[in-house]
């Protein structure tokens, strides 16, 4: 009895070890002294991903890309960008402004020694990478997951709501956001400053890009504007769209075989 218990013990721990739900979150200092947490799975080529708002890198576990990259060779990265997760969550404007998010970005890279990568954005994670493409020679390829056009306009009427709304003032458009926050302990000061200083990479930006990059989005997907467009602005971009929403479309086979049909190229 007593050695079955131990060897259930052993088989349970070691199921444990080889389990993406139990990967080991790591933590590196940012250049301001913001703790950032990231998980760094498998061997190969390095990709990372970077989630979207009230979200953090948990997001990715249940899709099919996270389990078909590293079946493809391709060893994985997912930091919680600042005030998400499992990361530090500052309060102050200062720790938001000037691009921070993309200075963490570079810094994360800097920790792992990583010369060269591979960078998937989905919604807001797309919005920080456009802005980290226009800085980062070590990215190859990048992959623009639910977004369109819009961010690239300064005065962005859907930043601009969801930034009031997570400052107090909520509409019946961000309610749902809001309580939705809420209800899994999101701190809405740092919600509010990744709105108020959210990211804007401007048309122009875009065609000065040399990086290839693919642009992604669910054939329901209407939130943030034209995928069309934001391909056409980007010199070398190319356009896929799959079956699905904002909400799903990222957790899908069609989009996942996209970007690795896409990075293998």
């Amino acid at each position: 009895m007593v050695l079955r218990k131990l060897w259930m013990l052993f088989v349970g721990l070691r199921v444990m070890a080889l389990s993406p739900l139990y990967s080991q979150t790591d933590h590196f200092t940012s250049f301001d002294g913001t703790t950032i947490a990231y998980v760094d799975e498998g061997d190969g080529f390095p990709v990372v991903l970077l989630h979207g708002f009230i979200n953090s890198k948990a997001s990715w576990d249940k899709t099919v890309l996270k389990k078909e990259l590293p079946k493809n060779g391709y060893r994985v990265i997912a930091p919680d960008l600042r005030g998400n997760g499992d990361s530090d969550t500052p309060q102050n404007d200062s720790a938001y402004a000037d691009n921070a998010e993309v200075k963490d970005l570079k810094s994360l890279l800097d920790t792992l020694n990583i010369e060269k990568c591979f960078v998937v954005g989905y919604s807001r994670g797309s919005i920080v990478l456009a802005k980290w493409l226009t800085q980062e020679k070590r990215i190859e390829k990048a992959i623009l997951g639910g977004m369109g056009a819009d961010f690239t306009d300064p005065n962005w009427d859907r930043r601009l709501v969801f930034a009031a709304a997570f400052d107090g003032n909520i509409t019946a458009e961000t309610q749902g956001a809001v309580t939705y926050a809420k209800s899994i302990g999101a701190d809405l000061r740092s919600l509010h400053l990744q709105q108020k200083y959210q990211p804007v990479t401007s048309m122009e930006e875009l065609s000065e890009l040399q990086q290839k990059v693919l642009v992604i989005a669910g054939d329901m997907d209407k939130d943030n504007g034209s995928p069309k467009q934001l391909k056409e602005a980007i010199p070398n971009g190319v356009l896929a769209i799959v079956p699905g929403n904002h909400n799903n479309a990222y957790k899908n086979e069609a989009f996942s075989a996209k970007i690795i049909a896409f990075l293998k190229e």
